[in-house]
């Protein structure tokens, strides 16, 4: 089958390279049984390609199942894969099959692979080396005849790095890569995907097509795209409804779509001068940014200078500092003695306004710089803070329930 029928059939649109290049070797890979890793971003429409090579190879009439690894809980996801068996775990009030049993004979897209735990890679390395497997709670080793198609938007390698994925079974998924590219990457495309999806949108909702005027084309053309195809159908599907003109500017485009590149970082702002000078406006604002730096670190100076004479002559203390001079005892001595360093287990002397000196013995207390056990002191802290509620602790520490689920079994931590 040629690429274009390809693109018919599957409803696939585009005329770039790459694009062409993936469909491609989809075609050429559909009619062995090999292993296909598909990477690309999200919203690239990769499941679009595993469907493809599944309807176009000899399992075609066998069953098709796509999976979302990153969806199913860690401590259900052996038992929604493999099965299980009566009592394994609480709640199997019953046997079950598993995917990789109730497909045999088919095809099964595991996609965002990346998220798969380690301990279930390793079942999964399994299934790829020698087709078998065994349901969770049995000893009973079952074959099983299914072929795996992955998807990842993740770079698989640098989770190997950092000990999250197994090398062994990155090899094993990516016997053929595909790479489907970003929908920046093929520019070209945007204009004929809009259109689609315009002229989709217009027969559902019993409407005319919106049609984009010239700016209004070069504008969607260069808009970075960061959600990629999903992205766009979302903005053509906005623009369908809402937009009370059918012929759209790029006016009316900067209403639905956020004029943003990601980029975070503070902005140069222009000089007032006709023109501008780029280079000259960049140094002016490094030039300010040095000015607040340096500012900062006088005013923190001046500051360590005051509580240094109020610790060494407490008389000198207004009301005001009087409340800091307990917290100032705990500071490190090389903060508020402005002598020679103390050695750690020396003491030292606190003279108080009444004569009488305090010695304090400093020791010098090693800190941790452990990555693991501070990550764990985190976790630990977070959870205290919200009370044991897994879901706001998680989202206090930037990360998702199930990855706090998983580092709370790996540290062994208590809730």
């Amino acid at each position: 089958m040629d690429i274009q029928s390809i693109k018919n059939r599957f409803g696939i649109i585009g005329n770039s390279p790459a694009l062409n290049y993936a469909l491609q070797v989809a075609a050429q890979v559909a009619g062995t049984d090999l292993t296909v890793l598909i990477s690309g971003e999200s919203g690239v429409g990769k499941e679009a390609f595993s469907m493809a090579i599944h309807a176009l190879s000899a399992r075609k009439h066998n069953s098709f199942i796509a999976v979302n690894c990153g969806a199913i809980p860690e401590g259900t996801i052996d038992s929604e894969l493999f099965g299980h068996e009566k009592g394994s775990f609480t709640g199997a009030v019953d046997s079950r099959k598993g995917y990789f049993e109730t497909v045999n004979g088919g095809t099964i897209f595991l996609d965002e692979v990346g998220e798969l735990p380690l301990g279930t890679q390793a079942r999964l390395l399994r299934v790829l080396e020698a087709g078998e497997f065994i349901r969770v709670g049995s000893s009973k080793v079952q074959k099983t005849d299914v072929r795996v198609i992955a998807a990842t938007n993740k770079d698989l390698l640098e989770l190997f790095d950092k000990g999250k994925f197994r090398e062994d079974l990155y090899y094993r998924l990516s016997t053929v890569p595909i790479r489907v590219p970003a929908l920046r990457d093929r520019k070209e495309d945007i204009p004929l995907l809009f259109r689609k999806f315009a002229v989709d949108f217009a027969e559902r909702y019993k409407t005319a097509p919106v049609q984009l005027d010239e700016d209004a084309k070069n504008w969607l053309i260069n808009y970075p795209w960061p959600g990629n195809v999903r992205e766009l159908k979302n903005i053509a599907e906005q623009i369908s409804v809402l937009s009370e003109d059918k012929h759209v500017t790029a006016e009316v485009l900067r209403r639905f779509i956020p004029e943003t590149t990601g980029n975070r970082l503070p902005m140069v702002m222009p000089s007032n001068g006709s023109g501008g000078n780029g280079t000259h406006d960049f140094n002016n604002e490094r030039e300010i940014l040095y000015t607040l730096f340096f500012d900062m670190k006088k005013d923190v100076t001046e500051l360590k200078k005051m509580f240094r004479e109020i610790v060494q002559n407490p008389a000198l203390a207004t009301p005001q500092h009087s409340a800091y001079l307990n917290d100032l005892k705990e500071l490190k001595p090389a903060d508020i003695y402005p002598g020679p360093a103390i050695a750690a287990g020396q003491p030292m002397v606190i003279h108080n306004s009444n004569g009488h000196e305090d010695i304090h013995h400093h020791e010098e207390v090693e800190e941790s710089l452990n990555i693991m056990d501070k990550e764990k002191e985190l976790i630990v802290k977070a959870l205290k803070k919200h009370k044991g509620k897994r879901k706001d602790a998680a989202s206090d520490l930037g990360i998702s329930e199930r990855t706090l689920y998983r580092k709370l079994k790996e540290y062994d931590i208590d809730e």
